[in-house]
């Protein structure tokens, strides 16, 4: 599940440079997550080793998620900061070339310059996520079987509706997060729907941003309610606390899948980017 990252900085675009933004697509379900590590594959590296291959320049990237290791993405979005000239000379050919260096599970979809106030993760207004599970005996669809994820016992959906409908708006939501020292788990839950189709149950959940682990522990929280083994309103009795919940379960990465990202007018950008660097609190209002 995505999480800020904070210790990439904003890019400077001084200098004659360019800002590209590209769309990125993902199976994560051999990569250790986003961020670059040692030693292991992550998106952020294969891609900037893809981008400095192609382009023969280091590429820095700034993402608009971080998504941890098993997770999937459709509508990834990064940015980046070329020379105007490099750019040039690439353009038409870029997306196919990476096609040719990129390993098949990891795609650049689209590469466009932007506005220099636009940036993947301060800019963006909210991340959407679909959560895919099946309590079919036979377990996932073959073809399915990457992104989403078994359960063994049968879920009920209106329950789980219910549960979730109790957790929107603004929370501190510090009971479904991993502590990361200095960071804030207050977040605006946007949605949080469940849908049943068939033998597979869906779970949509969009926020302004997601602190690390919310949303797979969000659905542990629905599927033990789902279950039986804990009533609708549990879920959000636990946004009492301050710290996170042991009782409350991670569901498997393999499920998880950040689907799109939006952001605003490009005259908003810089406003936008603005608000969210800025350290969120809770309103009096819904904060619970």
């Amino acid at each position: 599940m995505e999480h800020p990252n904070a210790d990439e900085p904003a890019t400077d675009t001084g200098g004659g440079l360019v800002r590209v933004r590209l769309e990125v697509s993902y199976d994560g379900t051999a990569l250790h997550g986003w961020a670059r590590q040692p030693g292991q594959r992550t998106v952020q590296g294969e891609l900037e080793l893809g981008l400095a291959t192609v382009l023969r320049r280091d590429v820095d990237l700034t993402v608009a998620g971080r998504t941890d290791a098993g997770v999937h993405a459709t509508g990834q979005v990064a940015h980046t900061d070329l020379r105007a000239d490099l750019l040039a000379q690439h353009e038409g050919t870029l997306l196919r070339r990476l096609r040719g260096v990129l390993p098949a599970d990891i795609a650049v979809t689209g590469v466009h310059v932007v506005s220099p106030d636009f940036d993947a993760r301060f800019a963006a207004l909210a991340r959407h996520y679909v959560y895919r599970l099946t309590d079919a005996e036979f377990g996932p669809p073959p073809l399915r079987r990457a992104d989403t994820a078994a359960w063994g016992r049968r879920l009920d959906a209106g329950r789980m509706r219910v549960a979730a409908a109790l957790l929107l708006g603004q929370q501190d939501f510090a009971a479904y997060c991993r502590r990361r020292e200095g960071a804030t788990t207050i977040r605006t839950l946007l949605q949080l729907d469940v849908e049943r189709h068939g033998d597979v149950i869906e779970v949509r959940a969009s926020a302004d941003a997601f602190c690390h682990s919310m949303v797979r522990s969000l659905v542990g929280a629905l599927i033990a309610v789902g279950e039986g083994r804990r009533e609708p309103g549990w879920p959000a009795s636990l946004l009492s606390l301050t710290s996170r919940a042991n009782d409350v379960p991670v569901a498997p990465a393999g499920g998880l899948t950040l689907v799109r990202v939006d952001y605003p007018d490009e005259s908003q950008l810089a406003a936008r980017a603005l608000v969210t660097r800025a350290k969120r609190a809770p309103d009096p209002t819904t904060a619970s």
